[in-house]
């Protein structure tokens, strides 16, 4: 099947006008761009909403729409094969360092969302959750603020002199204020990361860097901006030059950026909307009072078997996930973790149909879901996805099995310099460098979660995994 958005005649220019700006996205990658973008495009007949999107640690995004009007081409790959749709919901795209932009459009009252895919590492936040100030990025971004704020004490809305800034959130924060400074009203944040409690987490971050700016600026954002909390799930592949060449043979569109992504997708929100939203909920949005025990299932189950696979399914010389779910220790692996995870999961999340539908999602040999790609941010993603669990286990007088395949993976990776890109990877190359009897795997494991020290029988463990 193919389904035609903005431009009718197969072409990036002269196409229908961008549909009005009323989102602001920060993370413009292909999750955004397969899950709350294609929401809010199959409740949004009217062409009402439209996105501005800018883009995380490259331009690069930004760039390839910008040049085909912020056309793109979604393809949904089942079992039986391939539905491609060009989508149009995104207005305009953005790097990330364009701030002058992000101002502009926080300053609309047309404006009334932000979302975000910043992934895990984006926030900022250590172990605990807490914006990490021991991280040089976090500093450097707190000391900017308090100078900008002090250099524009007394004036309007003025853009001159506006700080360069590294950080999702520190940004976020900067574009709050010129809406505040300017009298456009209250705003929702919609935070789409796989973060346990992103909602309470992401309203943290934001107070303390909103701190930085003043008295008067911290309590107009704490009392103005609302911040909800999700669990958002569909699996999205890197997409390949061999997508690229099936986007323009479905809809004779020739897409420099195309999104593959699987037929299943969920998006559960709990919280206040403080103005207008799309009807996402006749797409299949979920509105919950309760949804952390479904935003566990998620992280546990979906995302920590990613997890395990990227760091311990990689090392036997698998790619995809796919691949490395056929094998019987590896499925016995991930079923360990499934199992004392679905311990701490309340009947009515359905654990193990959840597991079933996994497996089948996982199997989709269509799906080319790179571990390399996985990988990304492990100690984030561990911290998050795989700890939790390990420490209730170890907690419990068990033995937390099913958690030492992810963590002695990572360890091995990355004292073997094979690890995938990390965002932390500075702290995690000063632990790498300790040395002495099992230094630098006891270095890693205690960056990872000082508390497991605690517990020597598994830190022995790990390292003999290692």
């Amino acid at each position: 099947m193919t389904v035609l958005s903005r431009d009718a005649g197969l072409t990036a220019k002269g196409g229908l006008e961008p549909r009005p700006v009323r989102i602001v996205h920060l993370g413009l990658g292909a999750f955004f761009r397969a899950h709350q973008a294609w929401y809010t495009s199959e409740v949004d007949d009217g062409g009402e909403w439209g996105f501005s999107a800018y883009t995380g640690r490259s331009p690069r995004a930004a760039e390839e729409l910008s040049a085909q009007d912020c056309l793109y081409t979604l393809i949904v790959r089942g079992a039986e094969g391939d539905d491609a749709q060009v989508m149009s919901v995104i207005s305009e795209a953005h790097a990330a360092s364009d701030l002058e932009a992000l101002c502009a459009d926080l300053r609309s009252p047309d404006v009334s969302l932000v979302t975000l895919t910043v992934t895990e590492a984006g926030y900022g936040t250590d172990a605990k959750g807490a914006l990490d100030r021991a991280n040089d990025a976090v500093k450097a971004d707190l000391k900017a603020l308090e100078e900008y704020a002090a250099g524009t004490a007394g004036e309007g809305e003025s853009d001159a002199h506006l700080p360069q800034l590294e950080t999702a959130l520190a940004r976020l924060v900067l574009g709050l204020d010129a809406r505040r400074r300017s009298g456009a009203g209250a705003i929702t944040i919609v935070p789409c990361d796989n973060l346990p409690g992103n909602g309470p987490l992401t309203r943290g971050v934001i107070d303390e860097y909103a701190a930085c700016l003043g008295a008067e600026a911290a309590t107009w954002i704490k009392d103005n901006v609302s911040v909800t909390s999700t669990s958002i799930d569909r699996i999205t592949p890197k997409a390949t030059d061999a997508d690229r060449a099936t986007a323009k043979e479905r809809t004779g569109f020739d897409d420099a950026s195309p999104v593959v992504t699987e037929p299943f997708a969920s998006w559960i929100i709990e919280g206040e909307f403080v103005g207008d939203r799309p009807a996402w909920e006749k797409a299949g949005a979920i509105f919950t009072d309760d949804l952390e025990p479904y935003e566990n299932r998620k992280l546990w189950l979906l995302n920590g078997a990613h997890t395990l696979l990227a760091n311990a399914a990689v090392n036997r010389g698998y790619e995809t996930v796919a691949e490395a779910i056929g094998d019987r220790e590896v499925r016995a692996e991930v079923e360990a973790l499934w199992d004392e995870a679905s311990r701490y999961l309340p009947d009515f999340v359905e654990a193990n149909a959840y597991r079933e539908a996994l497996l089948e999602r996982f199997e989709n040999p269509h799906i080319k879901h790179l571990l390399s790609q996985i990988g990304n941010d492990s100690l984030a993603k561990l911290r998050i996805r795989i700890l939790p669990i390990a420490l209730k286990e170890l907690e419990a007088g068990r033995g937390a099995t099913g958690a030492v395949p992810a963590i002695a993976g990572w360890i091995r990776r990355q004292r073997d310099g094979v690890a995938s890109p990390d965002a932390q990877q500075s702290a995690i190359d000063e632990a790498r460098a300790k040395t002495g009897d099992g230094g630098v795997e006891r270095a890693l494991l205690e960056l990872l979660e000082p508390e497991l020290m605690n517990y020597s029988e598994f830190v022995e463990r790990v390292i003999e995994a290692a």
